[in-house]
């Protein structure tokens, strides 16, 4: 390159950070995703939050099978517990969760007691992949603790109760296709970032496209 002198000058090709650098590129890239993933975990895990960061990143819808259920009875799940009780909200979370996984393919948030169905259990393995958001203790008490919204914690002890939920459902999530583990120190973004990461080491879920 000629500078104002008419002496040569060379030519720089600007540096980019290479956080932005990861951005740019994860910008760019397309997938397909084969089958829809239904995140599952305790109340707290952040599967709602982290499911429409993934979705967006995947370019899929987002749906919340607890919306969908409000949505349908008109009422709020707290409401549904309280005049109908915990057997008959089952019931519709699984005819909830059969119909969207006859839906378009997409990220799907289940409720925290979802996965214990023996029935959903093998509806999400037929017609998606199930991925377990695997926080502890402490931290799903952190989130959950000054919310009202959860009809399980209504109790003397909710901590009590959260940390028998806890024991009692931690065997069962393990039994998902795929576990990601969820850490305070962890955004959004970046336990979006995680689940893809695991996605990517299933072609039969998701492909990432040219």
């Amino acid at each position: 390159m000629t500078g104002l002198s008419g002496k040569i000058t060379s030519f720089r090709r600007p540096t980019l950070n290479l956080a932005w650098e990861r951005r740019l590129l994860a910008a760019t890239e397309r997938f397909e995703l084969k089958k829809t993933v239904v995140l599952i975990g305790m109340m707290g895990a952040g599967k709602t939050a982290v499911g429409k960061a993934l979705a967006a990143r995947l370019q899929v819808p987002f749906l919340d099978s607890d919306t969908e259920i409000e949505k349908a009875a008109n009422m709020t799940i707290a409401e549904i517990f309280e005049r109908d009780g915990e057997a008959f909200f089952r019931n519709r979370e699984t005819e909830v969760l059969d119909r969207l996984l006859d839906s378009q393919r997409g990220v799907l948030s289940t409720g925290g007691g979802a996965f214990l169905s023996e029935r959903n259990r093998k509806l999400i393995s037929e017609k998606g992949i199930s991925v377990w958001l695997n926080a502890d203790l402490k931290l799903l008490w952190s989130r959950v603790k000054h919310k009202k919204t959860r009809p399980l914690l209504a109790t003397s002890d909710p901590f009590e109760t959260l940390k028998n939920l806890y024991e009692t459902r931690v065997p069962i999530y393990a039994q998902a296709d795929l576990s990601v583990a969820s850490r305070s120190g962890y955004s959004i973004e970046a336990m979006a970032q995680r689940v893809l990461k695991a996605l990517r080491a299933r072609p039969d879920v998701l492909e990432t496209r040219e």
